[in-house]
């Protein structure tokens, strides 16, 4: 499942280098806060973040900054909801075991070789904003992953009242646990086994919604 962008591998050049104006000018400024913000939160923290740090490093002026983003969790929410807003849609390959291992090596993939995914998620547990942000993230990715589920569904892979976000949080949650909270080493095939696993579960029903009661 596709995470929040990366910045350049070479952050300090994101922000210096001449920027496209596709937008015009408050495009361009936009994205060169925005970039600050992001490698100077993966190069020293939450901590370091503060409207004066990163209006120097972006070269837009305190003022211009404060006065769009007023503080730190506006920085991240904004940076949150650009990604948010990507043309990201889940895979199809054909299957629902296909599927959900795709999607879980790509939740791999962030978590293990993206610093800005990691440090936005760590930055969320900071910023009230930030974390609505993420939060409002992380559900359009699930709205855009219930396709996953109407395609089996409609290859009667798994039951008609499968419910699309249990099947997607019990595919992925193993993952966030292992890597972000026990800090594990895991082991490569990890990605396949729990969305193997989760497939397994969702063909026997285990996600299908509650039966609504009949009783008057």
């Amino acid at each position: 499942m596709a995470s929040p962008p990366p910045t350049s591998d070479h952050p300090d050049e994101t922000v210096t280098a001449p920027t496209r104006r596709p937008g015009g000018r408050s495009a361009a400024v936009r994205r060169r806060v925005l970039d600050a913000a992001l490698a100077q939160l993966v190069q020293h923290g939450y901590d370091s973040l503060s409207i004066e740090v990163v209006a120097e490093r972006s070269g837009v002026h305190r003022t211009t900054v404060y006065r769009r983003w007023r503080d730190v969790g506006g920085l991240l929410a904004d940076v949150l909801d650009e990604a948010g807003a990507d043309a990201w849609c889940p895979p199809d390959t054909g299957s629902l075991e296909g599927d959900l291992v795709a999607v879980n090596h790509e939740v791999y993939t962030a978590l293990t070789t993206d610093p800005v995914t990691v440090a936005l998620i760590a930055a969320s547990f900071r910023s009230e904003r930030a974390a609505r942000a993420l939060s409002a993230f992380w559900a359009g990715r699930y709205d855009r992953c219930a396709d996953i589920t109407r395609r089996a569904v409609e290859r009667g892979e798994v039951p008609p009242d499968t419910d699309a976000r249990q099947l997607l949080i019990a595919t992925t949650a193993p993952l966030y646990h292992e890597l972000l909270l026990l800090r594990a080493t895991t082991e490569a095939d990890l990605p396949d086994r729990v969305a193997r696993g989760a497939a397994t579960a969702a063909r026997a029903g285990a996600f299908s919604s509650p039966a609504r009661s009949t009783t008057p």
